[in-house]
């Protein structure tokens, strides 16, 4: 078997996940908005899987609404909002850090007439509260902020940023597909008013997710139909996956303080030994909170697509940052914002971890890693 350490691409089903799905999969079919016995017992699952998503974020179940996924609910989120705000403002605000589903979603607002504003990061690839104070407007409606970059793992101070937010009433999005399910995730002390999650990135399965919406929050709907989610997503409802949702948010939740120190132990041996290995390494947002799984880490002078190449012919799973963006020759829009240099960002390998990952699969990957670093050389 593969050493796998790509869990910020996509992280493997748990078996009680899997275990949760299987009867929605094979004797159970109702559809949750029929009336009849089926229908009701698809609804009660639904319900039931709200309810446990709802404990992951501290809010109430009310204000989970399902979706296709992390970048459907940062779509529903940013133009639901802009929409139903529009009368009161056009202004938007971003970083430059954000995911693609954010910022190509804000850009397509903007070419609708709203304004758009980029935040810009430091080193660490962090928002300064300062920076976010000096770009709101009497026209702001919306700032999306990520809770933790994907790339290089650094945690925002969400809590720090809200407060400017709320005290002009602006609608606060943040992106916590990376983080829900890693650390702590507590919407009302994030002062979150919007806030995403994806089931695949917390062991559940793809193509599902959630939006926390705080009550008295308007939206308006990004697609049109029928009038499951309280009319504001459409559509039948994926009973298996809300179901594998709900259970992976459950375990998520039970597990988190001692998945994080372990998979904060790991990557401490993991680093140690890349240091080791290569003493000119660099690694990106060391000095500013970082997810406990993930580490960025530049190899100067090596080509990263090689380097991934070469790991992957001997079993070893890791990746060049987004897994969106990771066939790109560029460095990353995130890479750039930090302003390192371009031939430093072409050397950057993402390892994240999982819960899975094991003292003898880090000595492996170190070994092979060694044994790469041989066969690529300097440019």
């Amino acid at each position: 078997m593969p050493i796998y350490l790509d869990h910020n691409a996509t992280a493997p089903l748990r078996p009680q996940v899997l275990e949760s799905m299987l009867p929605w999969l094979r004797g159970r079919w109702g559809n949750a908005s029929s009336a009849h016995g089926p229908g009701r017992e698809a609804k009660k699952a639904v319900e039931l899987a709200r309810a446990q998503v709802a404990g992951l974020l501290h809010c109430r179940p009310e204000e989970i609404l399902f979706t296709g996924g992390g970048t459907e609910a940062n779509n529903l989120a940013l133009r639901g909002a802009c929409l139903a705000r529009r009368g009161q403002g056009d202004h938007i605000i971003v970083s430059a850090v954000e995911h693609h589903s954010v910022l190509r979603c804000a850009e397509d607002l903007a070419g609708q007439g709203f304004q758009l504003s980029r935040l810009p990061v430091d080193r660490d690839g962090l928002v300064r509260p300062e920076s976010l104070g000096s770009a709101l407007t009497g026209r702001t409606i919306l700032a999306s902020i990520m809770h933790a970059n994907n790339e290089i793992g650094t945690i925002q101070p969400i809590p720090r940023l809200a407060e400017a937010l709320r005290k002009r009433s602006i609608l606060f999005h943040v992106d916590a597909v990376q983080s829900a399910g890693k650390v702590p995730v507590d919407v009302r002390r994030l002062g979150a008013d919007l806030l995403s999650l994806s089931a695949h990135k917390m062991h559940g399965p793809q193509g599902v997710g959630a939006l926390f919406v705080r009550q008295g929050v308007s939206l308006r709907p990004v697609l049109q139909g029928g009038s499951q989610e309280s009319g504001l997503r459409p559509g039948t409802y994926n009973v298996a996956g809300i179901v594998g949702l709900g259970a992976a948010a459950l375990l998520a939740g039970r597990g988190l303080a001692v998945e994080a120190a372990y998979l904060e132990a790991q990557r401490g041996r993991l680093e140690q030994g890349l240091r080791e290995l290569e003493p000119r390494a660099v690694f990106l947002g060391a000095a500013a909170p970082r997810l406990p799984n993930t580490s960025a880490v530049c190899f100067p002078g090596r080509d990263n697509q090689a380097l991934v190449a070469n790991l992957d012919m001997r079993g070893i799973a890791v990746s060049t940052g987004a897994a969106c963006g990771s066939s790109d020759r560029e460095p990353s829009h995130v890479l750039k914002a930090l302003g390192l240099d371009p031939a430093l960002a072409r050397s950057v390998i993402r390892f994240s971890l999982g819960g899975s990952t094991s003292v003898e699969e880090i000595a492996e990957t170190l070994a092979a890693l060694k044994a790469v670093l041989g066969e690529v050389p300097r440019r």
